[in-house]
């Protein structure tokens, strides 16, 4: 059987991106940690892992890949990301009744916040 161990995020600036993403995620960095490669790990504990690669990586739009953030108060998480320096990315063919919002981190990775008030609930994070 596998289980995700590590979502790996190749970034530029990776201490401006574990700064983002501790805050963002509520994860703290896994010591040792090389220049540039970081382990962040939830400090619940529960959760996979986010790695920070620093290795130049071209930005593909649309991103092949990308993580879907649950959120019970979905218009708070928004604000909070934001603040925290995450944009919202404005997208032409969003559903009216779109339970998701389309954001990008400070370096431009696109992440999405789902309103998962009924998700949650029902859904097994394993």
């Amino acid at each position: 059987m596998l289980i995700v161990g590590s979502i790996v995020i190749r970034v530029d600036d990776i201490e401006a991106q574990i700064a983002f993403w501790t805050r963002a995620l509520d994860y703290e960095v896994r010591e040792p940690r090389d220049p540039d490669f970081a382990v962040l790990r939830p400090r619940s504990g529960e959760g996979p892992n986010v790695s920070l690669d620093a290795v130049p990586a071209p930005r593909v739009l649309p991103p092949r890949i990308h993580l879907d953030l649950y959120a019970q108060d979905q218009a708070a998480e928004v604000a909070r990301l934001t603040a925290l320096g995450a944009r919202v990315v404005p997208w032409d063919r969003m559903p009216e009744d779109a339970d998701f919002v389309i954001m990008e981190d400070p370096e431009g990775i696109r992440f999405c916040v789902i309103d998962a008030r009924d998700q949650l609930s029902s859904t097994n994070p394993a």
